[in-house]
This record gives structure tokens, C-alpha cells and sequence, in this order.
């Protein structure tokens, strides 16, 4: 079972730990959000999972407890210092903890084996969560993936084509991954008490998953930095040489030069980046 609040505030004040609002320092303390994040990512006993920020062990110990191998990445020195002394013993085996940036270290260290599945449950800090995803993105998919993010970091990524908050990384996501149903997350089940409510985002890899090449994202996060600007002048701008082919990928679609980036669907700009050529 997680910590209580109080128990939560005790043990913080045992450590002499000051929660951290630049790192995203809210730890949870509703059971029952974290039995809903083992439930969506299907954590099975072997199962390997990424967990990111450990914080005070709470998830970590679930997803251990259902037998799970856990790769943890924590930046805070003394929330680490706390985990290796308190939840390593217990698990010696399954528990490899590794201290350092999550963005550096997507994968907590975990190093994929060919043809081996592999999850992802984490807490995401709302200040990296869009750079971890690109890194995370860049390499080895998980099957799975149940982040805890502020509700508009979760509705960025699962945006749909219309939408305002739809962008480059609601692209490069749902490329790869199916947005399945989450859960709401009330912000009382944290300590401290975030100022935002947060949401479950339930993530399951698609059967042909696909990734952009970085030139790709680059002609596409420029598109949508002007984002008001129509898709034709932003293309003519910034891949003049594939023009025909462009202009025909998009009449073949139906869709006009005079679209906006963000009313685009997903799945053309998936055939758009076969135009853009990588970096040699």
C-alpha cells in the first residue's frame, strides 16, 4: 500500500527532504491509482518495466511486489540514497536502480533484448515529459506505456487532427502508439497537492509502429511553430525541392495546400516523411 499523506509528510521529514517542485516532486499516495496503473500496463509477474522518478518507492514496490524486474532512473540524490538503502535489500535481484536524468537515461539503463517486450509506468515530471517521449521515441519501443502526466501534457499527446492542443508530438506518439482509455486523477491523491488535476494516458504500441527520422521531425516541428500559417507556404518554405510530390500527397488525401499543420491527420504525415530524406 502507498504512504499516507502522513505518513508521506514523516518520512520526508525523517530524510530532511524538501519535495522539489522543479523535479515534479508529488508523490502519490492513493492505492488505488497505483493498482489502476498496474491494470492498464497489464504488469505480469517477469515482466520487465521502466519506471521513471522513483521518488519514495511507492509504484516501485507495487510493481516489484507483482513480480515485475524494475529499471528505475531518480535524479534526487537522496531519494535514491533512500531507495537503495530501504528497497534494494528486499529485492536484490529485480530492483536496478540507477541515479541520474531521465532524459539522458530514457530507459533507466534497461538495455532491450532483440525480439524482448518491455513497459513503461512512470510518473512524468510535466517539465521533461516531452523530451523523454522524443528520446524514448528514438529507440527500442516498449509494448506498453501508462504515464502519469498534468492533464495538458495528456491531452497534447492524445489530441486528434482539429484540435488546438494537436502538435508535432501528438504526431510522432500516435505514429507509434494507440491511445487507449486512461483514468482521471484527482490532484488530491498527491502530497504535496499538485495545483492541477493529472491523468492516467494508456498507451499500447501499434502493430506496424512508426518512427520519424530526425530531418522528418525537424520539417515538422517547424511546420507547427506556425502553426496559423497554411500547410502550403509552410512546405514551399521548408522542402521546396519535393513540392510535386507533396502537393500530390496531399490532393490524393483531399486535403488543400490552405490547411492549417494541425488539421492534418497523423497518418499523412507518416507518408509526408518518406519525402524528407535522413541526414547521412
Amino acid at each position: 500500500m502507498p504512504l499516507t499523506p502522513t505518513a508521506t509528510r514523516e518520512l520526508l521529514a525523517q530524510l530532511g527532504h524538501q519535495p522539489k517542485r522543479f523535479l515534479g516532486q508529488n508523490f502519490l499516495v492513493d492505492g488505488n491509482i497505483v493498482r489502476k496503473s498496474l491494470e492498464l500496463a497489464q504488469v505480469r509477474a517477469g515482466d520487465a518495466v521502466i519506471e521513471v522518478g522513483p521518488g519514495l518507492g511507492t509504484l516501485t514496490t507495487a510493481l516489484l511486489e507483482a513480480g515485475a524486474a524494475v529499471w528505475a532512473v531518480e535524479k534526487d540524490r537522496t531519494l535514491h540514497a533512500h531507495l537503495q538503502a530501504q528497497l534494494a535489500p528486499r529485492f536484490p535481484s529485480t530492483l536496478h536502480l540507477l541515479e541520474g536524468d531521465a532524459v539522458e537515461h530514457p530507459l533507466a539503463g534497461y538495455q532491450p533484448a532483440s525480439g524482448a517486450g518491455f513497459k513503461i509506468v512512470a510518473n512524468l515530471p510535466y517539465a521533461i515529459a516531452t523530451p523523454w517521449l522524443d528520446a524514448v521515441l528514438a529507440g527500442a519501443l516498449p509494448e506498453r506505456l501508462v504515464l502519469m502526466l498534468q492533464q495538458e501534457a495528456a491531452q497534447r499527446y492524445a489530441a486528434a487532427p482539429g484540435s488546438k492542443s494537436f502538435g508535432a508530438i501528438s504526431i510522432f506518439l500516435q505514429a507509434a502508439y494507440d491511445v487507449q482509455p486512461g483514468h482521471r486523477v484527482a490532484a488530491s491523491c498527491f502530497h504535496p497537492r499538485p495545483d492541477v488535476e493529472s491523468h492516467l494516458l494508456n498507451l499500447v504500441r501499434r502493430q506496424a509502429p512508426f518512427i520519424f527520422n530526425p530531418t522528418a521531425k525537424a520539417v515538422i516541428r517547424a511546420c507547427f511553430q506556425q502553426r496559423r500559417k497554411q500547410l502550403g507556404a509552410l512546405l514551399r518554405a521548408h522542402l521546396p525541392a519535393a513540392a510535386p510530390k507533396w502537393r500530390e500527397l496531399l490532393a490524393e488525401a483531399g486535403l488543400s495546400e490552405k490547411a492549417r499543420p494541425e488539421d492534418i491527420p497523423t497518418e499523412w504525415w507518416i507518408r509526408f516523411a518518406a519525402l524528407v530524406p535522413p541526414l547521412a
